[in-house]
């Protein structure tokens, strides 16, 4: 691994802006917020979900229609529906035997939106 630091990344400054870290501090989110946001952009990290995510902006669909949209198992599918569905991202719905998924509101769709438009930019 290369540890070459550029000039221009270097900070030479020793002195501590206190009012600039207090002013910051006080807009800072409380631990446990940003704890669980972090949690929320590890669901991300994940490519099959993210997949998920995206087919579920078009329709619900059940399990067995997101296995053969992805080419996967329907136990790899359950699996990710079960991640989102734990970081509400998701939600389910049951129509007699058949069990659909959809988003669980509109802000899943406005992250993943920002999230394409930075990668595509």
């Amino acid at each position: 691994m290369n540890s070459y630091i550029p000039e221009i990344d270097k900070c030479d400054c020793s002195v501590i802006h206190e009012d600039v870290v207090a002013e910051v501090r006080r807009h800072m989110p409380d631990e446990e917020n940003l704890l669980d946001l972090a949690d929320l952009f590890k669901v991300f990290g994940d490519s099959t979900r993210v997949k998920i995510l995206c087919a579920l902006f078009h329709s619900e669909m059940c399990v067995c229609d997101i296995a053969a949209l992805l080419g996967m198992t329907k136990s790899a599918i359950s699996h990710q529906l079960r991640v989102l569905k734990q970081s509400k991202l998701i939600k389910n719905r049951r129509d007699g035997k058949v069990v659909y998924y959809s988003l669980d509101d509109e802000h899943v769709k406005t992250i993943f939106d920002q999230g394409l438009a930075h990668v595509t930019e």
